[in-house]
């Protein structure tokens, strides 16, 4: 097991996903953190978007998701996030840690490498 001093920022990912709703997000939220996808969601609400579909430019009341979770868990989270969310091309986005406080990386390290529901 890598000790704080070794673990690396890059080997971990903040993932931001907007949702049509604050009910949606958290039950998204919910199911990330006890599937052990994420060791903390973000649930940030009353975020205003401007964006272009189908040729219109839209504007709409989003919640918008802050996961924090491991690299190589990114394709589950996608997996999941498209799964529970209702819209066609959700904003899956990730960007990778540059730099995080070296206890922080070991708790979401731990957080992340629990089975579903903390088994």
């Amino acid at each position: 097991m890598k000790s704080e001093a070794t673990l690396k920022p890059e080997e971990f990912c903040l993932v931001f996903v907007t949702c049509e709703s604050e009910e949606q997000a958290v039950k998204m939220a919910e199911a990330l953190v006890g599937d052990g996808l994420a060791g903390c969601v973000s649930v940030l609400k009353d975020v205003f978007s401007v964006y272009r579909w189908m040729g219109k430019v839209e504007k709409a009341e989003e919640t918008l998701l802050m996961i924090k979770t491991r690299i190589s868990l990114f394709p589950e989270v996608e997996r999941m996030v498209k799964r529970l969310h209702t819209y066609t091309t959700p904003e899956i986005v990730g960007f990778k840690f540059d730099k995080a406080f070296p206890a922080y990386l070991q708790w979401l390290k731990e957080e992340t490498a629990l089975k579903p529901s903390g088994k």
